[in-house]
């Protein structure tokens, strides 16, 4: 289905899914699999009817799909999902195609055709990754393909990962524009506490301001996923915050949700789209490095959005070279931004309270630009002596 030149509008609020012209689904790896019997052709077979019958319907549908690692599991003889990261990697080689193959398999019953995409970190953040990985993705859509996506765990090392397929989703959803993303699990919403503890379902987080003081769990079912509730937050978080409403709930709500019913929690869009770096820089990336900034800096960019220049910095620390993300700190510790600085953490000490005139002259005119341009910087907040 080709999308208007202005791209599609999003869902307004959960009624809005069942006209929904595009839309990103995550499911989770204990929605899938189990450590003892792998993959669940039950439970992948009744997804994918869902997901096919909201094909025909006319919607296009982005699947972000866990469950790689945990499907290799039993094939390696291994009996929990392992902290070694390049056995994670030989499990996630071995159970990706056995993923795929049973995806194949269900569409296909529906006459359906799926395709594979692996994505790193550096797909989304880098410029001509990220269009290549968006122009692959409408062509597989014009196409009236089932796009199946996940984290390339094979490849993709410590530093670099996104850290759950919820928070790949948000991009992913961020990346086609799509208006909603649907988180499922195997919990059927967010409460407000403990659910065996007789907590309250919250239907609807209409800013950040509705989750303060509530208790989140942190992990998911033992030995096979990664996340648990605390990563559909931050996922649901970062898309409403880029404009994408999305929906938190369970895998056997899924239909339910898809219709619009008042299933799982409502995650309204309180942003507008931005710079899909920007938004891996705000949430995402791995800090390596702090600057401390001046009142001046701090003002300068936390109200008026400037470059960071050498003049306004304190102090350094951390090991980083340049391109890394780092963040950038009031005199009182207040984080202020996040930002791509411009220099190695060995070229800055000399630079601090320095202008780029003088540091052109003495070193050269490769330091006559900003520490971290305002192109490549996400502000936080504003601390006290920025208001």
């Amino acid at each position: 289905m080709a999308q208007d030149q202005y791209g599609p509008q999003p869902a307004a609020d959960r009624a809005g899914l069942a006209s929904a012209r595009r839309i990103v689904v995550k499911v989770g790896s204990s929605s899938l699999t189990s450590v003892t019997g792998g993959i669940s052709g039950e439970a992948l077979v009744g997804l994918a009817d869902v997901l096919a019958e909201r094909r025909a319907r006319g919607t296009e549908v982005i699947l972000v799909s866990s469950g790689a690692i945990a499907a290799g599991l039993a094939p390696l003889g291994l009996a929990r999902r392992p902290a070694q990261l390049s056995t994670q990697q030989a499990a996630a080689s071995v159970g990706q195609g056995l993923l795929m193959a049973r995806y194949s398999q269900a569409f296909g019953t529906h006459g359906i055709t799926v395709s594979q995409i692996l994505l790193t970190a550096d797909d989304l953040i880098r410029r001509s990754h990220y269009a290549n990985a968006h122009r692959a993705m409408e062509r597989l859509l014009n196409f009236g393909v089932v796009p199946i996506v996940n984290e390339n765990d094979t490849v993709a090392s410590h530093e670099i990962r996104f850290g759950d397929n919820d928070r790949l989703a948000a991009l992913v959803a961020h990346l086609v524009k799509a208006e909603a993303l649907v988180l499922l699990s195997d919990v059927d919403a967010l409460y407000d506490g403990p659910p065996s503890a007789g907590a309250r379902r919250i239907p609807l987080v209409a800013s950040p301001l509705d989750l303060e003081g509530v208790t989140i769990g942190r992990t998911g079912k033992a030995g096979v996923g990664t996340g648990g509730m605390v990563t559909k937050v931050e996922a649901a978080t970062i898309a409403a915050s880029s404009g994408i409403p999305a929906l938190v709930t369970s895998t056997a709500n899924a239909a339910a949700a898809l219709r619009g019913d008042d299933v799982g929690t409502w995650f309204t869009a309180t942003g507008k789209r931005q710079p899909i770096r920007l938004l891996w820089l705000a949430h995402l990336a791995r800090v390596v490095g702090t600057l401390v900034l001046d009142d001046g800096a701090v003002r300068a960019v936390g109200e008026r959005r400037r470059s960071l220049l050498p003049a306004g910095v304190v102090d350094v620390s951390g090991a980083f070279e340049a391109g890394d993300p780092v963040q950038l700190v009031a005199g009182d510790g207040t984080v202020v931004a996040r930002g791509l600085v411009n220099y190695s953490s060995s070229e800055l000490p000399r630079m601090l309270g320095r202008s780029t005139h003088d540091l052109a002259e003495e070193l050269g005119v490769e330091y006559e630009r900003s520490v971290v341009h305002v192109n490549d910087l996400v502000v936080l907040r504003q601390g006290p002596a920025a208001s």
